[in-house]
């Protein structure tokens, strides 16, 4: 039971990485293709002031699963960084490079410059949460075997379920923007960035629904566990996922932005907890259960409360920042300037 709850806490960490980091990824990606250096300047505008004061916040969610994951768990976090560092060492540099050129793109005042590093955070955007979708579709396919490296390095990440984790993280990631994207330009970016970004929503959208109907069958040829998990104990949790994402769509049709955005949270909140519930009680296959994984209760007890004193200071102080950042006065009245 305090296995349990320890997992639950930081499968809740991991949700919250996936919808506020997921969407700053995404993000990049529109930052990619929204054009010339003239014609794509009021989106990017929107885009930067968007992601500006949080970007860096996100990877709290990060650290703090990685930290719950040693602490507790840590005959698995031996496991998954022994076997998968090639990827995860690809994940960390990509953070590096997109923050560094975030940073200086913004200081930069040569166009050339401006290029060069919005090239390098917006291809950092894409790859990143590839090569964490990877991960996640090499342990969720049970290629990442208890033990110090006992995996293989390379078909631990390079095989048909870490590929389809890593393009459906791209592309949730790029819904996830794009949809939250339509709030801040409805709040003063004007109606052709609002029309840009609902396009863009709609689209990924479609992509990323399509993507998971075709995972169907890439599982079931290649994942047959996690496979039979998500058909049967996880089922009402896929399908309740298909019906925000599709609530989602109709809710951006009709200019309902706060609705939609949860709607798209939900859906992809779900996916995560679907495929928790699908493999659950393995952590890792074939047999290590989250019992037997589990450090032994002092520790489990210790890591909760520091969990709840940290979350006493952390949760109040990033609610207060993206309340901050979403007022008319401080956020999108300035973003609505700046887009324009």
């Amino acid at each position: 039971m305090l296995a349990d709850t320890v997992l639950v806490v930081m499968w809740l960490g991991l949700m919250c990485y996936a919808l506020f980091a997921g969407a700053d990824f995404g993000a990049g990606l529109w930052d990619l293709v929204a054009g010339g250096s003239r014609r794509g300047r009021p989106q990017r505008a929107l885009i930067e002031h968007a992601i500006g004061p949080v970007w860096e916040a996100n990877h709290v969610w990060l650290i703090f699963v990685l930290v719950m994951l040693w602490s507790a768990f840590p005959e698995v976090f031996a496991a998954v960084m022994s076997t998968l560092y090639l990827p995860l060492t690809l994940t960390a540099l990509g953070i590096i490079a997109r923050g560094a050129a975030f940073a200086f793109r913004k200081a930069s005042t040569e166009l050339w410059q401006q290029r060069l590093f919005g090239g390098c955070f917006a291809t950092s955007s894409v790859i990143t949460p590839f090569f964490l979708g990877a991960v996640a579709g090499g342990v969720a396919s049970g290629r990442v075997p208890s033990g110090l490296a006992a995996g293989s390095t390379v078909t631990s990440w390079i095989n048909p379920t870490s590929m389809l984790g890593g393009v459906l993280a791209v592309v949730t990631c790029a819904h996830l923007a794009a949809v939250y994207l339509c709030a801040d330009a409805a709040r003063g970016g004007g109606p052709e960035l609002v029309r840009a970004f609902r396009l863009r929503a709609l689209v990924s959208g479609l992509v990323a629904g399509t993507v998971a109907l075709v995972g169907i069958a890439v599982l079931d040829a290649d994942a047959p566990r996690l496979f039979h998990g998500l058909t049967h104990r996880a089922l009402p949790l896929v399908v309740l996922s298909a019906v925000a994402g599709v609530a989602g769509l109709l809710l951006l049709l009709r200019s309902l932005w706060g609705w939609a955005r949860a709607a798209a949270a939900l859906a992809v909140a779900l996916i995560l907890w679907a495929w928790g519930v699908a493999q659950y009680p393995l952590v890792l296959e074939p047999d290590l259960t989250v019992a037997r994984a589990a450090a032994p209760p002092s520790v489990l007890i210790a890591v909760l409360i520091v969990f709840l004193a940290g979350a006493l200071l952390l949760i109040p102080s990033l609610g207060w920042l993206y309340t901050l950042f979403q007022h008319p006065k401080t956020g999108g009245a300035a973003g609505a300037e700046e887009a324009r």
